[in-house]
């Protein structure tokens, strides 16, 4: 079950991910019809500020998942 959520965690995440890095060229940013309907609007800053904030917030995420999944090297120094 833990490895369930895990994996699903990370798919959910690195949709976010996608859709932070694709929203700036998909959206035509001087048209406010195209995003005044979506998540965050009726202001671009609203709307970039959610879709990309949720992406940097998943990347973290992925991020710090990828650091626990590889064991650690403990150096002694001798």
């Amino acid at each position: 079950m833990k490895l369930l959520l895990k994996t699903l965690g990370v798919i959910v995440a690195t949709l976010l991910v996608a859709q932070a890095v694709a929203t700036p060229f998909v959206m035509d940013l001087t048209d406010p019809a195209t995003y005044s309907g979506h998540w965050g609007g009726p202001s671009l800053v609203g709307v970039l500020a959610l879709r990309i904030g949720a992406g940097v917030l998943a990347g973290m995420y992925l991020y710090g998942a990828a650091v626990r999944s590889y064991p650690r090297r403990h150096e002694t120094g001798r």
